[in-house]
């Protein structure tokens, strides 16, 4: 199964490497001298780009962005430019197939739950769940990945999902609902201060939202406080193999597009041990892509 997806991400970071690059080019055609007239990531305080961020996935989840390009977690202009997406090699590339070529079954599921995926990965196909377990999803979007683990834990178990955008929240219930399943819960929050109980959770996972949080280190933290004794946590998420350009890093698009916010792989790994997960690792990971960032599967533990 790793393997699998490890090819499938591999594909889409070198399809979207030229189309990344000419979709910015064409930004800053239509766009003019947008870096001086945007405040750089740099300038800005933790608050000004978590709102930053959620206005990018609010239009995700209001439909505005360009449909005919995957995104990894952006709005338009940076959907074309994230390297957090999945692959459809030589084809079209949308949220829909995006979401079945990174090995979801979105048979029966609502286009709405797809239209608006934007991840890098897959991470409940390895976070091999249980029936009657306690999942949570940071940054869970419209609900994708919340609906296939509420399969794999059964009515006995339960999955809840923390999401600062409102836009997505609503979207995500209403997907539910017309999926008819009962045990998820939807929660608006930061990832950075969740609200959910200490020692409640048996599995944490997210799919590239990591990135976008202008603190890592809070976000790890708080995932060793909600999982229980024994918990793990399974995740896509972008990292770095080299440091950014400054340029690239100070772009709202681009930090938006889960490339500018992205960390060094080891620096990733160091903010989970300090959190506590003494066995952090990279599990597997797709081929580097533009700016040297790649997906990768992370996991750790908390101790008994």
């Amino acid at each position: 199964m790793i393997g699998k997806l490890q090819h499938l991400q591999a594909a889409v970071l070198q399809k979207l490497r030229k189309l990344l690059e000419r979709t910015r080019l064409k930004y800053k055609s239509k766009n003019g001298d947008y870096m001086t007239e945007m405040k750089k990531v740099s300038e800005m305080v933790p608050d000004e780009i978590k709102d930053a961020v959620r206005k990018a996935y609010s239009k995700v989840a209001e439909g505005r962005g360009e449909r005919d390009i995957a995104t990894g977690c952006c709005d338009e202009p940076t959907q074309a430019r994230s390297s957090c997406c999945g692959p459809v090699p030589e084809a079209k590339v949308t949220r829909l197939n995006l979401a079945d070529a990174l090995g979801y079954d979105t048979e029966g599921m609502p286009t709405s739950a797809t239209e608006s995926f934007a991840g890098c990965g897959n991470p409940v196909a390895l976070a091999s769940l249980k029936e009657g377990e306690v999942v949570l999803d940071l940054g869970s979007g419209a609900g994708l990945d919340m609906f296939v683990a509420s399969k794999k834990v059964g009515t006995t178990g339960q999955v809840i999902g923390v999401d600062m955008t409102p836009a997505m929240i609503e979207k995500a219930k209403k997907n539910a609902q017309e999926l008819g399943i009962t045990n998820v819960d939807f929660r608006f929050g930061d990832i950075e201060d969740m609200p959910v109980d200490d020692n409640s959770v048996d599995v944490v996972i997210s799919n590239c939202v990591i990135n976008l949080a202008p603190d890592k280190g809070k976000v790890f933290q708080e995932v060793y406080r909600v999982l229980k004794p024994g918990g793990r946590v399974m995740v896509s998420d972008i990292v770095l193999s080299k440091p950014l350009p400054k340029e690239v890093r100070d772009e709202v698009v681009t930090y938006t597009g889960c490339i500018g916010g992205a960390i060094l792989d080891e620096e990733y790994l160091q903010h989970m041990r300090n959190a506590g997960f003494k066995d952090a690792k990279i599990t597997s990971k797709a081929g580097e892509s533009i700016y040297e960032a790649y997906s990768a599967y992370i996991a750790g533990t908390k101790s008994e």
